[in-house]
């Protein structure tokens, strides 16, 4: 989820002192101070034709929305010349939910409740345009699809800005190591994955390696094209397969300025990525392991 998308707010104070209040002075200008808040998040919902996770098919019919909501905290910053540029504390939860409640126990009062994450982490920029993250995260099933799964995650970002322009390609490598239960499964392949019964160790290693570059806004237009591939190692996948996946896409973004800006910084967005997934993950896929994922949603910057 990724998948990370500040945006600062502002407070303005303006104080006029009329003359009339001190004979013999001249009156003071309007003041201006502009306060920078420490605290940014986002919001909002996508959905999708089909959901995939990490090169595995989870559900491909009926109605799939996954909602989001990530929130920042900067407790430093400094200036571009620092070593250290900014550290930020960060909270996200996700969700999808499912209208073909896949994989539900039959005594689930939440059937639809496919997947709940909760990841928090930290986030340090450094040498003006590096960005690490370390991030632990856990993912349920309040339907009971498939049991938790506990995981660390380290990201690596360059902002290549500064040597491409509007050409930057935005390059990221990332790592997740399994504490418990698997990933892309959770601990109960039978209870979703069609044919797969094998017992999940809870201890692999899962490797992404991507890039997103984009086209220079058109109005209140941004494109960007992102392209992932993920391996495994240790298990992560069935059979212990290497290659998980490549995907790569097209999103548009489009600003909505009709909404006040005292609700944030509202856009809609449209995509859709071509997988083709190394395991196309038993009956569920039908064998077929190319894919196309349609994608539409709304979100705000606040």
């Amino acid at each position: 989820m990724a998948l990370i998308k500040n945006l600062t707010l502002g407070a303005i104070a303006g104080v006029l002192l009329p003359a009339s209040l001190f004979a013999g002075t001249e009156s003071k200008a309007v003041v201006e101070t502009t306060t920078k808040s420490i605290i940014a998040g986002d919001l909002g919902v996508n959905f999708v034709s089909e959901y995939i996770s990490r090169g595995v098919l989870q559900e491909k019919q009926g109605v799939i929305a996954q909602p989001y909501i990530d929130l920042f905290l900067t407790v430093y910053e400094g200036a571009d010349t620092d070593a250290i540029n900014k550290v930020t504390l960060n909270v996200s939860a996700w969700s999808s939910f499912h209208s073909k409640h896949t994989g539900a126990s039959k005594d689930s009062n939440v059937s639809s409740w496919y997947e709940d994450d909760i990841i928090p982490g930290v986030s340090v920029t450094f040498l003006k345009n590096w960005t690490g993250t370390v991030s632990y995260a856990e993912y349920f099933s309040p339907s009971n699809a498939w049991d938790v799964s506990r995981n660390i995650t380290l990201n690596l970002a360059y902002n290549d800005t500064d040597l491409l322009g509007a050409f930057a390609l935005h390059p990221h490598v990332a790592y997740l190591r399994e504490l418990q239960g698997s990933a892309p499964y959770g601990t109960s392949y039978g209870a979703v994955i069609d044919g797969y019964n094998k017992a999940v160790n809870g201890h692999g290693n899962y490797y992404e390696f991507g890039i997103a570059p984009a086209l220079p806004a058109f109005g209140p237009v941004t494109v960007s094209f992102p392209l992932n591939v993920g391996f495994g190692s240790g298990d992560f996948y069935v059979d212990n397969k290497g290659f998980g996946y490549f995907s790569g896409g097209a999103t548009a973004t489009v600003a909505l300025p009709f909404v006040p800006t005292a609700y944030g910084a509202w856009a809609a967005n449209a995509g859709v990525t071509y997988w083709r997934l190394n395991n196309p993950n038993g009956d569920l896929a039908g064998g077929d392991q190319n894919r196309v994922v349609y994608q539409a949603g709304l979100g705000v910057n606040f």
